[in-house]
């Protein structure tokens, strides 16, 4: 008991505190993109149709992995020689994603759509990049005591302030507009400035580091044969290697599609601002984690293929209670128990299929071929989810839900496709 007691002590690691703050600032832009630009542009009569096109925007976020080998190998001018190699990255990308976050604040819905557009791409672009450099520096900074907990408490960073922006971001604009709310979560970030100056750079072996950063064109691109092009090429020798990855996009695409016009559907059924954050955000947030617990004691207590089914079939079945959100209209006590569900069953197949994913990843890979598959995984909710809004214009709240958890089915026949070609002990043997 007293090793285990002891054990705790990891969480007062410096190090440990720092990656936990990094992780907040790298949760902060996430939403900004997404769900609250969803309600800021539907406050602002944006039609649906291009509300939904929006959600295009997070193309950085799913194709991150072909500008990270620059990121990981360039040393910036004088500001490395300063900070460091890691820390002048994180230094640059926030100053960087302040900069984008105010651009958008200021930026005006009703004069130039197209400009809010370009705004909120590039501080997807410079999210998606910072995230890059935070997940190498929160490697470097750990060792093989303290990894996990730093993985941990990355995550628990990263969940806080996407749980603070969702929440705060539209009490404020309730009350000061969505300039003044967008400065706000611009300043959060400024949490992430201060850990890095307050945080030394990783301690990495001079000889390793000159191994990973190629020394001439031809070096660098054996040096991206290895690290892209091999994990693709392992990849492809598994069995059912393209249903496996047809699989992995569409097994969440109901979910994502129906998560994708929520917070427009929210307003349009006559919920304010405020109600959406106690709500929506605050109760939502709750039920996601005790989703991921569930999906986790889940797959523990079953097979893989099993887990996936379960979670899979109330990730499906949970879409209709949108639609009878749509036919009941503002109640707040139905709307709780929406979210409720909805979020728990997403929390549930999220944790699952991360499992899964995590299975199919070769040791020797691991990182490259997990970043490709999440980035897969994300296609589900930005490429296919674009024409949500069109839909939902076309054929009304109530059927468009529907149409979601009709959009589920395809998921469901690869999932039985792939659970009935594998054998008993390799779906036991995943778990």
């Amino acid at each position: 008991m007293t090793g285990w007691l002891s054990a705790l002590s990891v969480y007062r690691d410096r190090r440990i505190i720092s990656i936990t703050l990094l992780g907040f600032s790298s949760g902060v832009p996430l939403l900004l993109t997404a769900s609250i630009l969803q309600a800021w542009l539907t406050q602002e009569q944006v039609d649906l149709t291009s509300i939904g096109l929006f959600t295009l925007v997070g193309l950085p976020y799913t194709l991150k992995f072909l500008w990270a080998p620059l990121i990981d190998s360039i040393r910036i001018p004088v500001l490395s020689r300063l900070f460091g190699r890691r820390r002048s990255w994180l230094l640059l990308l926030q100053a960087f994603l302040i900069a984008a976050t105010l651009v958008l604040a200021f930026s005006d819905p009703k004069a130039n759509l197209f400009h809010v557009a370009v705004a909120a791409l590039v501080v997807a672009f410079a999210s998606a990049s910072y995230d890059i450099i935070v997940d190498a520096f929160r490697i470097e900074i750990c060792d093989e005591k303290n990894m996990a907990a730093g993985a941990a408490t990355y995550v628990y960073g990263y969940r806080v302030a996407m749980w603070l922006t969702g929440f705060s971001s539209f009490v404020i604009a309730d009350f000061f507009g969505w300039t003044v709310s967008y400065m706000v979560m611009a300043a959060f970030i400024l949490i992430g400035t201060l850990t890095v100056l307050m945080t030394a750079e990783p301690e990495v072996e001079t000889e390793l580091l000159e191994e990973t950063v190629p020394q001439s064109t031809k070096g660098y691109f054996d040096w991206l044969k290895t690290s892209v092009i091999d994990p693709f090429l392992n990849f492809m020798q598994k069995p059912d290697w393209l249903i496996i990855l047809l699989f992995t996009v569409l097994y969440k695409f109901g979910d994502s599609l129906a998560g994708a016009m929520t917070n427009p559907f929210y307003l349009q059924t006559g919920f304010t601002l405020t109600e959406i954050a106690e709500i929506v955000k605050t109760l939502g947030t709750v039920a996601i984690f005790g989703g991921l617990f569930l999906g986790g004691w889940l797959l523990a207590a079953t097979t893989m293929y099993r887990a996936l089914w379960i979670s899979g079939i109330l990730q499906m079945v949970s879409n209709l209670m949108f639609a009878a959100q749509a036919a009941i209209g503002p109640d707040l006590s139905f709307l709780a128990l929406t979210i409720g569900l909805e979020n728990v069953a997403s929390g549930m197949g999220t944790a699952v299929f991360v499992a899964y994913l995590s299975s199919l990843c070769n040791i020797a890979y691991t990182a490259t071929q997990y970043a490709l598959l999440t980035s897969l995984m994300a296609v589900a909710r930005t490429v296919l989810v674009s024409p949500a809004g069109w839909l939902v214009e076309r054929i009304g709240w109530i059927e468009f839900f529907i149409l979601t958890t009709v959009a589920a089915l395809p998921g469901l026949a690869l999932l039985w496709y792939l659970s009935y070609r594998q054998p008993i002990e390799q779906q036991e043997g995943a778990t």
